[in-house]
């Protein structure tokens, strides 16, 4: 049975070869213009920083090097149930050097198109075991934005040489310019 997690709580991930589904909706009354969300995960050396600039998976670049993280592509609409989008990560590929696995949802020209995170629901981010095919933790963001334009959903990190997760749940303005300048 899943784990409803709640803002702020740590769990072990009991497998090292997930999925992390990424899902949301987008109120009725929005701007008349599609939503275009971008999952996105910046792979953190001990220092907190990329690793590389090959080391931040997104839509241009589905693969990190070492093949430990691959997103299944970009999800233009977000239409129908279930995940809007997935990242398939196999911890036993990761890099050595990786600590921290940040989760990262970006509204695409969100200034542009006048969206922010206060026009989406049902917002959340599950792990899925890939050998068993079952929901292992399920986060979902209760909570209401308005302006945020960015929300990092949540983290995946090695400490004692286990590998947990976080739900965060924070929003911010910006988008993945401002998490670039962030993690290098």
């Amino acid at each position: 049975m899943a784990i409803n997690l709640q803002k702020g709580q740590r769990e072990t991930l009991s497998t090292g070869n997930f999925t992390v589904g990424l899902g949301w909706d987008t109120n009725e009354t929005s701007t008349g213009v599609d939503f275009d969300l971008d999952a996105s995960i910046f792979i953190l050396g001990e220092n907190k920083k990329l690793l590389s600039d090959n080391h931040f998976v997104f839509y241009n670049n589905l693969n990190s090097p070492d093949g430990s993280v691959k997103h299944t592509g970009d999800n233009r609409t977000g239409e129908g149930e279930g995940d809007d989008e997935s990242i398939i990560i196999d911890l036993a590929k990761i890099d050595p050097n990786a600590f921290e696995i940040c989760v990262v949802v970006t509204i695409d020209e969100c200034e542009a198109r006048k969206q922010n995170f206060g026009q989406v629901r049902n917002s959340f981010v599950r792990i899925v075991d890939n050998n068993t095919n079952s929901e292992l933790m399920k986060f979902e963001l209760d909570e209401d934005f308005s302006i945020e334009t960015a929300v990092e959903f949540g983290r995946i990190y090695k400490r004692n040489n286990e590998w947990k997760f976080e739900a965060i749940g924070t929003g911010m303005n910006g988008g993945l310019q401002d998490f670039l300048n962030k993690y290098n």
